[in-house]
């Protein structure tokens, strides 16, 4: 492989290593996939697994292993309008170190190993401009749904919405990407019924032929010093790349730099788009 290919990565992974932590819920609102209004395709669908490591779980009180199984992403467009639902079937984490008690309703560590299922994301997108144009610009709303236990102590069994506003700037082989919003969350606390922070996510990639490396800064803050309890602010940086065309296959390296987020993972997809 061509070694210019990855001469974007090195400034992610930088970017990752320099950032200072934050006060740290799992996984932040992953990006637009603007490949939704590529005119050549309406329809992508792909599944794959994840591994994080040193992960924390706030409400189980514990840092250590999950796995992630039947990761899924579909989306569909028609005209301006695209639709997208991903999310995880299967989830299991290995306790390895106990941080703190357990929030109320969470099982304690005990040696046995944690399962639970995954949330559901499910979201719109409409976009604003020409797709012919070099600059995107798209608007996302959407809920992620609960789908997990309290008592597995991985997720909390409440229900997000957001909205974003996002743009993409493509010229020649180059692509720049940006969206930010505003997340309204669910919290498990008596006396705060939800949270909102703001969201955002900031990505580029580089192209050639069927290759594409490609990296994002993904995360949510809600801008107080206070912290609730399984709704700590998230960040991370997704760098990797994907190989294919109507078929296709992506290998992501994650880096968590918010002390919630994973201390570093994969993410493993393949599939195809119509």
């Amino acid at each position: 492989m061509r070694s210019y290919l990855w001469l974007p990565i090195p400034a992610l992974l930088a970017l990752a290593f320099a950032s200072p932590p934050a006060s740290a819920q799992l996984r932040p609102f992953g990006p637009v996939d603007w490949e939704l209004f590529d005119p050549s395709y309406n329809f992508t669908i792909g599944v794959g697994v994840g591994a994080m490591r040193n992960q924390e779980l706030s409400l189980a009180g514990t840092r250590g292993h999950l796995t992630e199984l039947g990761n899924f992403r579909v989306g569909w467009r028609s005209g301006r309008i695209g639709v997208e639902v991903a999310g995880t079937l299967y989830r299991r984490f290995e306790d390895v170190t106990i941080i703190r008690p357990p929030a109320l309703g969470a099982d304690p560590p005990n040696g046995a190993v944690r399962h639970d299922a995954g949330d559901i994301l499910a979201s719109t997108v409409v976009r604003l401009t020409d797709e012919r144009k070099p600059m995107l610009f798209a608007l996302r709303f959407g809920t992620r749904l609960p789908t997990t236990s309290d008592e597995a102590g991985i997720e909390r069994d409440r229900t997000d919405f957001f909205a974003t506003l996002g743009a993409r700037w493509r010229v020649g082989p180059f692509a720049l990407g940006g969206e930010g919003g505003v997340g309204i969350l669910g919290t498990r606390v008596d006396g705060v019924d939800q949270l909102d922070v703001i969201t955002y996510a900031f990505g580029l990639e580089w192209r050639v032929g069927p290759v594409v490396s490609h990296g994002v800064l993904v995360g949510q803050d809600d801008v107080h010093k206070r912290v609730i309890r399984g709704n700590e602010d998230l960040s991370e940086v997704r760098v990797g790349l994907r190989a294919g065309d109507r078929t296709w296959i992506s290998a992501t390296a994650v880096k968590g730099i918010a002390d919630f987020s994973p201390g570093h993972g994969f993410l493993l997809m393949v599939g195809l788009r119509r």
